[in-house]
């Protein structure tokens, strides 16, 4: 594996392989983002159960996690979900549960965010890896696609 420094050009997303990795649920951590009302709804929704979603920018159809539908679909537009007062990493973190893991760069995500490019960079390119928050790497074309192990949720 090669060494990547980072730039703000450098796209990003939420690795969900590092949570398995490192012993996490992210499943729990999903359900914890949800608005009282999702919270209640969803409650005996089996883990890992999933729906389709449908890209509004590329109207792709994607799997996703059903109670990350949830939050992108309702309680990410609650105004209280994402405010000037949410921590960076957690800022981040729910800028990707609202477009789906789409990758986006430093810079894309500065934009969104109104914060400086420059500490995200910094925050997000350090030895420690918050929340699985990585570069993304895309398959090369002489890498085998269909030999990438994707980890059991």
């Amino acid at each position: 594996m090669s060494l990547l420094k980072p730039s703000l050009r450098t796209p990003f997303h939420i690795d969900f392989a590092w949570w398995v990795e490192n012993d996490r649920d992210w499943h729990v951590y999903f359900r914890s983002l949800l608005c009282p009302e999702h919270q209640q709804l969803l409650a005996d929704l089996p883990e890992g159960t999933m729906v389709d979603w449908i890209d509004p920018k590329t109207a792709e159809v994607r799997p996703v996690d059903g109670i990350q539908h949830a939050i992108m679909s309702h309680c990410a537009l609650l105004p209280d979900f994402l405010t000037e007062h949410t921590a960076l990493v957690e800022a981040v973190f729910r800028i990707f549960l609202v477009n789906g893991n789409q990758p986006m760069s430093v810079e894309e995500m500065s934009n969104q965010l109104h914060r400086p490019a420059a500490t995200i960079l910094r925050t997000l390119s350090g030895p420690r890896v918050y929340r699985g928050l990585r570069p993304f790497l895309e398959a090369r074309p002489e890498e085998h696609v269909d030999s990438v192990q994707v980890p059991d949720a």
